[in-house]
């Protein structure tokens, strides 16, 4: 058994910020293994062919990932590069998942070619956002705002800003930053109000569980705060029975060895949403997760979940 990696084949989409992504990994495995060929190989999933309908209707975040795990079952590929909120929140069996590095900007991002601010926006202004998540929190607190679907990878979704189709865009401000966008970004929301997506700006390389080398190579890479950051809010997740068809957020911040998870559920027209929060420390995160989402079941997100029929109790 070698002590080091002498070739690494990376999986990813061909998309320009998971290629990104990618590169950065890759970047990082050379430097920890300068004897290490590392290539990338780029692939096409079925969430990037599908454009013209809302993922909750075609299958999910999952469809960005299924392509890349065949390739790794089939040993075409060694590791997967995700970002970790487009990774379900349960993983196939025979799949395992190492968190790395430290956390980009967990924010959303509002952008804006007229406008400063969502407080900004008139009457009737259109705003474009993929994820229910953000539009439940939109009509919840800026009702008099319009929501449009906006699909496509970043790119295409700033030149569709660009070309007037929409006042204003909301982004993950980490997938900005990684492109080198971050200047397009006019105003984060406020993850208080806010609630970002579960792991959003967190990174994810998937190996099989049968490769116990890369479990010992990737482990470097790992950082024990994120790790359990998205522990915590994958967990909630789980317990939610949490997929792109359920408008619900989870963020967790870490502070003095106190982790503190907050999390809300919400009816995609934002006439209704409860939020609430746990603590605990990072030995707690798993607990903490299910602990969060008995206590928004009790305020009312089971009967939430069940309208939009996806709540199954255990």
């Amino acid at each position: 058994m070698t002590s080091h990696p002498t070739s690494i084949r990376i999986a990813s989409r061909e998309s320009r910020l998971a290629m990104a992504q990618s590169e950065w990994i890759q970047s990082k495995l050379i430097e920890l293994y300068p004897n290490c060929h590392v290539e990338i190989i780029g692939m096409t999933t079925r969430g990037d062919q599908i454009l013209d309908k809302p993922l909750a209707e075609i299958g999910g975040k999952g469809l960005f990932i299924k392509e890349l795990e065949v390739a790794l079952e089939e040993s075409r590929a060694d590791i997967a590069v995700h970002s970790m909120k487009d990774v379900p929140m349960t993983l196939p069996e025979g799949f395992a998942m190492a968190v790395v590095g430290a956390r980009e900007n967990v924010c959303d991002a509002f952008v804006s070619n007229r406008f400063s601010s969502l407080a900004d926006l008139p009457l009737g202004a259109v705003v474009g956002t993929s994820s229910l998540r953000r539009e439940s929190q939109l009509r919840y607190h800026f009702p008099h705002v319009q929501i449009k679907a906006l699909r496509g990878n970043v790119n295409t979704r700033l030149k569709k800003l660009d070309d007037g189709e929409f006042d204003a865009i909301i982004l993950a401000a980490a997938g900005l930053n990684r492109l080198g966008f971050g200047d397009r970004v006019r105003a984060t929301l406020d993850p208080d109000t806010f609630i970002p997506a579960i792991a959003q700006g967190a990174l994810g390389i998937e190996y099989r569980c049968d490769r116990a080398d890369f479990r010992r190579w990737l482990a470097p890479f790992e950082d024990a705060n994120t790790t359990a950051i998205v522990s915590a809010e994958r967990s909630l997740g789980r317990a939610l029975t949490g997929s792109c068809d359920i408008p619900l957020g989870g963020r967790a911040t870490m502070a003095g060895g106190n982790l503190l998870l907050e999390g809300f559920v919400a009816l995609p027209d934002g006439s209704r949403l409860v939020r609430n929060t746990v603590q605990g420390t990072a030995a707690d995160a798993e607990a903490m997760g299910v602990a969060l989402a008995e206590k928004l079941v009790a305020q009312g997100a089971g009967e939430i979940l069940a309208a939009l029929g996806s709540f199954r109790k255990s």
